[in-house]
């Protein structure tokens, strides 16, 4: 997992679309946002309230060759035994923290206080779509 650390004083102007397929290996080239999608996380399960930053998962949904995406060792050992396949994220995922209204103009810093909410996330929450191929 990679997570993107931005300032807030250099957020970009909203109609800017970031590229975290920079920071994807085996995605397909030359698609730019295409062979990728996003998922927000503004709550966890069992909240009554929204963060006050928000996070934005991005995930490869456009391999390089038409293949399959790897399962993502990484977030299998989160979740453990309950781990299943058929939701599992596939290929490398990016992970950025935002505040405001818009996710891709406000992006803020991440610190390793944000490791526990998310790794919350990742062991309750699949893979939000079937990866195309």
């Amino acid at each position: 997992m990679m997570v993107l650390p931005h300032h807030a004083s250099t957020a970009c102007h909203p109609s800017h679309i970031p590229h975290p397929e920079k920071f994807m290996g085996y995605i397909a080239k030359g698609l730019a946002s295409r062979a990728w999608r996003y998922q927000l996380v503004e709550v966890l399960d069992g909240m009554n309230r929204k963060f006050a930053c928000h996070y934005i998962i991005f995930y490869p949904t456009v391999s390089c060759d038409g293949l399959p995406f790897p399962i993502n060792e990484w977030l299998r050992n989160i979740q453990g035994a309950c781990f299943k396949e058929e939701s599992a994220w596939q290929g490398d995922i990016v992970v950025a923290k935002y505040q405001g209204m818009s996710p891709f103009s406000s992006m803020i810093n991440t610190s390793i206080a944000d490791f526990p909410i998310l790794k919350n996330y990742f062991m309750n929450h699949g893979s939000p779509s079937t990866i195309r191929r």
